[in-house]
């Protein structure tokens, strides 16, 4: 079988060609592989939901009678430990059906508390 000349040094083109492809568009172009990709849509997942579920924890919050004893309670504690505070004390961060309070509702109830939304 005679292979033209010209064959090789296309074939050797096309490799480097399609692997400096491959490196720019991982290493510059934002291309994401699979692991990457599923990590990315959770931790979007959870960012989201956390900001639909914020304003239930801060409406159970203003519906409580106890709310402003309780309220002053926590904001006297350290600012890193009121959202721990909140899910000891209160039951505002746990969701309905769930079991036990969200950190990251909880968080996210206490800011918007501190800044009287």
């Amino acid at each position: 079988m005679n292979i033209p000349e010209w064959l090789k040094p296309a074939v050797a083109g096309a490799v480097v060609g399609a692997l400096a492809v491959a490196i720019g568009g991982f290493s510059f172009a934002g291309w994401v592989g699979q692991t990457t990709a599923m990590q990315m849509a959770s931790e979007h997942a959870e960012i989201e939901v956390t900001a639909a579920l914020a304003p239930i924890c801060v409406q159970r919050a203003k519906d409580d009678p106890q709310f402003d004893a309780t309220f002053e309670l926590i904001k006297q504690g350290r600012s890193y430990e009121r959202a721990n505070m909140m899910m000891k004390t209160t039951d505002w961060a746990t969701m309905p059906g769930s079991q036990e309070p969200t950190r990251a509702v909880a968080s996210a109830c206490m800011e918007s508390l501190e800044a009287g939304t």
